[in-house]
């Protein structure tokens, strides 16, 4: 779709999806490649780079990798670049190569990625994570078990209740150890801001400890913190009100959570869209709507955009803003999710990982001028114009 075209009016989608739009207030067409502004900061265009865990840090310091591997992605055109799930608490790694921030040392090498993302007129974006009963394990190319020598230790959980069969049972946490969890959360949220980064977003997907609060699969206590959903989502909402207080008012605050389990008596979509009611009354800005992780079995339906339709589902019905992700691939899928009202952002993945430069794809396969990065376009168009 381009400028011009008139096809949308602002605030209102083809399948009749409206939400608070404010964001796109004076955008005659909402697309892909059009601007947001959520709270004070403006992305250029709708396209994110979703977190994804390098396992490449030593003693969860960011290093020359990280920077190369994110700064690329920043250069290729994404307009918000997320570094991966960053432990909170050097327990709550997954594997003893996460990259972490529980202490302020690790500020500074992170502040050298935020500051060059920033260099390339990208936003940079941080993931806040506590990795739950799923920590502790090996890295995923060496087969991922749960390290049981002294490289290993024993994962923290809402109840002592295995991710999977074999494997120790983590520690459930005590009521105190809980209020722990959330000044680590607050800890790292201060760190990160110092670093520079502009949005947070707390991790509550893919079965780690946020997760596993508020799935009753894995959430099996008996007190203010378990049964009930209003209970289970207490640790979820406690964090996000904490960080938005000492978030400033003009950066955004992001959550992703697991849509659904899809498994039978688990956290599911219509769970998903009271979590999101509670969270905008807290000020945050967006959900970033993932799915699965609870256990290691689930009937998953993956196939292309498949996790779409609870992005949706939790736009449409908890009027906030959403963040669409999984197995989206092509620039016009991409544009059709945005259009459709769908999603506000699409956080790309593993298709980032073949082509850090998608972004500037997808711009020319919509017909637009790919805004190469100076070094790169005088030279790439020069080309173009010669041939």
């Amino acid at each position: 779709m381009k400028n011009g075209e008139n096809s949308i009016e602002r605030g209102k989608f083809s399948r009749g999806c409206t939400v608070d739009s404010l964001h796109d207030s004076g955008i005659t067409d909402i697309d892909l490649l059009s601007p947001i502004k959520i709270r004070s900061i403006e992305l250029k265009n709708r396209i994110v780079m979703s977190p994804m865990c390098q396992y490449s840090a030593v003693d969860g310091f960011a290093n020359d990798w990280h920077l190369v591997h994110l700064g690329s992605r920043a250069a290729g055109g994404a307009a918000l670049i997320f570094v991966e799930a960053t432990a909170v608490v050097k327990e709550g790694r997954i594997t003893p190569k996460d990259l972490g921030i529980w202490s302020d040392a690790h500020t500074e090498p992170l502040k050298k990625i935020a500051s060059f993302i920033h260099s390339q007129g990208a936003i940079a974006g941080i993931q806040l994570a506590h990795a739950g009963r799923k920590a502790g394990h090996d890295l995923p190319w060496n087969g991922g078990a749960l390290l049981e020598d002294e490289n290993g230790w024993t994962g923290n959980a809402p109840s002592p209740i295995a991710f999977q069969e074999g494997e120790f049972l983590p520690k459930e946490l005590t009521e105190k150890e809980i209020d722990g969890i959330v000044d680590a959360f607050e800890m790292a949220a201060k760190r990160a801001l110092a670093a520079g980064f502009k949005i947070i977003e707390i991790h509550a997907a893919h079965g780690y400890l946020l997760h596993e609060f508020l799935s009753p699969l894995s959430n099996k206590r008996l007190d203010d913190y378990g049964g009930n959903l209003e209970n289970r989502m207490r640790l979820v909402l406690k964090i996000a009100k904490q960080l938005r207080s000492i978030i400033p008012d003009e950066l955004p605050l992001f959550v992703r959570i697991s849509g659904t389990d899809w498994v039978e008596d688990g956290w599911d979509i219509g769970q998903s869209i009271v979590l999101a009611e509670n969270l905008k009354k807290l000020g945050v800005d967006l959900i970033d709507v993932s799915s699965g992780g609870i256990v290691p079995k689930a009937n998953i339906p993956i196939g292309k955009g498949y996790q779409v339709s609870l992005s949706r589902a939790i736009r449409c019905k908890a009027h906030i803003r959403t963040g669409a992700v999984g197995l989206i691939t092509e620039a016009e899928q991409a544009n059709g999710i945005i259009t459709s009202g769908d999603a506000d952002l699409i956080f790309i993945g593993r298709e980032l990982l073949r082509e850090p430069y998608w972004p500037l794809k997808a711009q020319k396969e919509l017909s637009f001028e790919p805004a190469w990065p100076i070094q790169y376009g005088y030279a790439v168009k020069r080309r173009t114009k010669e041939s």
